[in-house]
């Protein structure tokens, strides 16, 4: 069964009625005990919400990816009370992103580490699907600036009036890279759009494994590259980088992260901030929380699996093992695209687990199972340990002189692959271990060997330093909790978490960048008490609901001032305009509650609120969320008189010597806080007592052997259940193949030409010049299927496959529709084309065939009961509940702290 509305309403229904009878029983437990602990699970609607969602994940990996893509790329409509102009983003950007990314790799990482430069810009569509996202209430009447001798489209119309609202937020959705889309995110960038009075604009990347990276980094910077330098044609004008804004979650985040580390080294202008929500950026998995957080997070145990297809994973049968042992010192082939650069005076000599006759080798210990791995990883086999390394990595303290946090740049040792392995090698638990070497790719989005590169895993970049404010939000409870919090301390501290001498050894940018870039960025920390990943999914809480208004603040204020006010004063809850109360000048303990009814008049007054929509699921909640802020807004000052809030380094004015006019707080480096399940702030404890910031560099962006048999165990019971499937995938992959092989050959025998090669049409009467009946040459397209012969693309790139139907379709549609400037003619389809396509559903005669899911959206005549639709209704049922449950509370909770501050007030009068 595939994903889809009714398998998940079967799949989830079991669930919902599980957690309501645990809730309760749950609940009463505590009630007995007398456990006042506060959870985030013990509201109902959440402790649903949120085993809903997780059920559903689950319910993807035991499906094939295509299916999973097609379920969450589908097309589904907005609400009412919205604005959404879909666009495309044409190949004359993807061709401007294209050309900084190769400027930054250069040809030799391109060749060695990319796979070439041709394969990642090759793409089914014209260009990349996108929404400019706006609430319908705050939009001005219409444009009177529209061109009269010009022709709009009703959406070009909406774009310009849209246009009207200068903050821009642009949002990068998250799903693993490989799943998710638009329209599994547009409620919440809606709500964010809304909440700036501002406008969205969300990008419809590419996704993993049928695109993989750099295909999504190279996408979300082509949609920068679209709104600050509109290409011709496009409707909307410039949008200055000062009133941008990049957001994202989970993977979304971490491509919004490697975007900025791109656009600093190019050189090229900057967004005015950044909030990064749950970013994962490491793909590495090398931090504790992947392992401890697992049962209160949203991530399966085992990761992304999935069920087999022609399409992922790679090898389904596995027939080398999933794990080898390492026979010798070596490390992969030169000259493999997918391998980053070897050491070429070590001999490349690897010893896999040989497949083994079920007589000799029991099926419950398959060649390179865990069981197997396991067993014979201490075997007498002549490698290296990597004990001697360890001991030459605790002397090197006394070299670098600080203890081992700060690599030497000038003193790379010779045996550093053995102390820090690069993927795919593994690091063991016991030094005496016989090292191990994955030969499976256990990440959708790249090759096991590309998954420490800093554009892969940004936690690994040689220097996080000058970059725009950053805004990162993470849940407590989520496996990336860890390499979250150690990212924010790496960017605010560049000097104080270095990233390995290994990384700096295979990248010279890195090396140069780490000496470059020192200047601290400006970060605002905050992690959510008993919250997963992405906590913004589950809008109804207080957690999240304190989260979108302060993300809103954030946005607002960096857009709203200039940058010099910015590199003062990037925190907008250490803004004081002149009519906001000097915190200087009140007591926070007494006058708490009349400093924070004193700033929501002034900041939040119904004059200044727009009206929300009767029925509009944001109705209840816009006071419960203000109130919260303003609170927070108070603790946050209090920190910073307590000397709790990082100064920027240097010579700076002393709190009492603000400027008195503004009442700002300035020169401020960091703000780091914890947010309790109300939504409340306080203090982060000391960085000391954080066991993720005292990793060493050297244990960073290395695959573990802890984290290798987690995924083993998953994919072994993968292997087992779908055992019979792979067989038959493999069949399917050879028709696939046969296919494309005879679609070559036909159209090479009706005329089809490449660059270079003869142009003698006279003898082929079926052949078409630049443009034929159906399709075109198109200049801007640079590159097709059939001009990758002298590069290596990562094995499940479509761009080089011929084994699966998206390949074909990919195929098909650059030789007869949309041929890039490459093809020097169109063949002609013919009869016997078009009576084949009749017959095959993913098929068509006169127009290109559809695209992968990964890039086109999928469009379905049952819209209005698709899953996504019916989440966005109980999510909105949720907040309505749990927003006016909320407002009453912190009603009765803010007239308690008046009546405490008003009877504070008299009392000090008296004395």
């Amino acid at each position: 069964m595939t994903v889809s509305t009714f398998s998940a309403a079967v799949h989830i229904t079991p669930t919902v009625i599980k957690t309501l009878y645990t809730h309760g029983k749950r609940k009463t437990r505590k009630l007995k005990d007398g456990d006042g602990k506060e959870e985030a699970t013990d509201d109902i609607f959440f402790d649903e919400a949120f085993h809903i969602v997780k059920a559903f994940i689950l319910l993807g990996t035991k499906n094939t990816v295509e299916s999973l893509q097609a379920f969450t790329n589908t097309h589904v409509p907005a609400p009412p009370w919205t604005a959404v102009a879909p666009v495309r983003i044409p190949l004359h950007s993807c061709n401007q992103a294209a050309d900084l990314l190769i400027q930054w790799f250069g040809p030799e990482d391109l060749k060695l580490v990319v796979g070439g430069e041709k394969w990642w810009q090759v793409r089914g569509l014209d260009g990349i699907d996108a929404e400019w996202i706006a609430e319908k209430s705050q939009l001005p009447p219409e444009s009177v600036h529209i061109d009269a001798g010009r022709k709009y489209s009703e959406e070009e119309k909406l774009v310009i009036q849209i246009e009207q609202l200068e903050t821009t937020m642009l949002y990068i959705h998250g799903g693993g890279y490989f799943w998710g889309s638009i329209n599994t995110h547009r409620y919440q960038i809606l709500r964010y759009a809304r909440k700036t009075k501002g406008r969205a604009f969300a990008v419809n990347y590419r996704k993993a494994p049928q695109y993989p990276w750099p295909c999504p980094l190279h996408d979300v910077l082509a949609a920068y590259l679209y709104l600050i330098q509109p290409p011709p044609g496009a409707v909307h004008k410039p949008v200055p980088p000062s009133k941008i804004v990049f957001a994202g979650d989970s993977a979304g985040g971490a491509l919004c992260l490697t975007m900025l580390t791109v656009l600093r080294d190019l050189g090229q202008p900057l967004p005015a901030g950044a909030v990064l929500i749950s970013p994962w950026v490491d793909l590495t998995h090398s931090f504790p929380s992947i392992h401890t957080n697992t049962a209160t997070d949203i991530i399966p145990p085992h990761g992304f699996l999935n069920k087999p297809s022609v399409l992922w994973p790679v090898d389904p049968v596995g027939e080398q093992g999933r794990v080898a042992r390492v026979r010798s010192n070596a490390l992969p082939k030169p000259g493999q695209a997918n391998i980053p650069r070897p050491d070429k005076s070590v001999a490349t000599e690897i010893v896999q687990v040989p497949p083994i006759d079920a007589e000799k080798h029991d099926d419950s210990m398959p060649p390179g199972s865990k069981q197997e791995t396991s067993t014979s990883a201490s075997s007498d086999v002549p490698v290296k340990s990597q004990e001697e390394a360890r001991i030459f990595d605790r002397g090197k303290d006394d070299v670098n002189g600080n203890n081992g946090r700060g690599p030497s740049l000038d003193l790379i040792p010779d045996d550093i692959d053995f102390w820090q392995p690069r993927p795919p090698r593994v690091l063991m638990k016991n030094p005496g271990d016989v090292p191990l070497e994955l030969r499976s790719q256990i990440q959708h989005y790249a090759t096991t060997e590309q998954l420490s590169h800093p554009l892969v895993s940004p936690i690994l970049q040689a220097s996080l330093g000058n970059l725009c404010p950053l805004y990162i939000l993470a849940g407590d409870g989520e496996v990336l909790r860890d390499e979250i919090v150690y990212l924010a301390h790496k960017a605010a501290n560049p000097a104080e978490y270095p990233v390995r001498e290994g990384v700096i050894k295979d990248a010279s940018r890195q090396k140069d960048n780490a000496q470059k870039f020192t200047r601290p960025t400006k970060v605002h920390l905050q992690v959510y008490d008993g919250m997963c990943h992405v906590l913004t999914v589950f809008s109804f809480t207080n957690s999240a609901n304190y989260a979108y208004h302060s993300i809103a603040e954030f946005v607002k204020h960096v857009t709203q001032h200039s940058a010099e006010y910015l590199e003062r004063n990037p925190f907008p809850e250490l803004h004081r305009s002149p009519m906001e109360p000097d915190p200087k000048t009140h007591s926070v303990d007494t006058d708490k509650a009349t400093m924070g009814k004193d700033k929501a008049t002034e900041k939040f007054k119904p004059s200044r609120l727009l009206p929300v929509a009767r029925g509009h699921p944001l109705e209840s909640a816009e006071g419960s969320g203000i109130l919260i802020y303003v609170e927070n807004e108070v603790q946050t000052t209090r920190e910073v008189e307590l000397g709790e809030v990082k100064e920027t380094p240097g010579p700076e004015a002393p709190l009492h010597a603000m400027n008195t006019h503004s009442g700002d707080m300035p020169n401020k480096l960091m703000i780091r806080e914890r947010v309790d399940v109300h939504g409340q702030v306080r203090s982060m404890e000391p960085k000391e007592d954080i066991a993720a910031l005292q990793l060493r560099p050297s244990e960073i962006g290395i695959i573990k052997e802890e984290t290798v048999f987690k995924w083993l165990e998953g994919q072994e019971e993968w292997d087992r259940r779908f055992k019979y499937r792979r067989t038959k995938i493999i069949k399917k992959r050879k028709v696939f193949e046969a296919k494309a092989n005879s679609m070559i050959k036909s159209a090479r025998e009706r005329g089809l030409l490449l660059a270079g090669e003869s142009d003698n049409l006279a003898e082929r009467p079926t052949v078409g010049g630049t443009n034929s009946e159906n399709g075109a040459i198109q200049e801007d397209r640079r590159w097709g299927p059939l001009d990758l012969g002298d590069e290596r693309p990562p094995p499940t790139a479509i761009a080089a496959r011929r084994d699966t139907r998206e390949a074909l379709a990919l195929l098909k549609t650059s030789i007869y529709h949309t041929a890039p400037a490459t093809h020097k003619t169109i063949p002609r389809v013919t009869t016997v084309d078009v009576v084949r396509a009749a017959f095959d559903p993913n098929d068509a005669s006169f127009r290109p065939p559809r695209q992968s899911v990964s890039e086109q959206q999928v469009r379905t005549g049952m819209r209005c009961i698709h899953g996504l639709r019916m989440w966005q209704s109980i999510v909105s049922y949720f907040t309505r509940k749990g927003s006016a449950k909320a407002v009453d509370d912190r009603r009765r909770v803010g007239n308690a702290l008046m009546e405490a501050g008003d009877k504070a007030a008299t009392v000090k009068s008296d004395t």
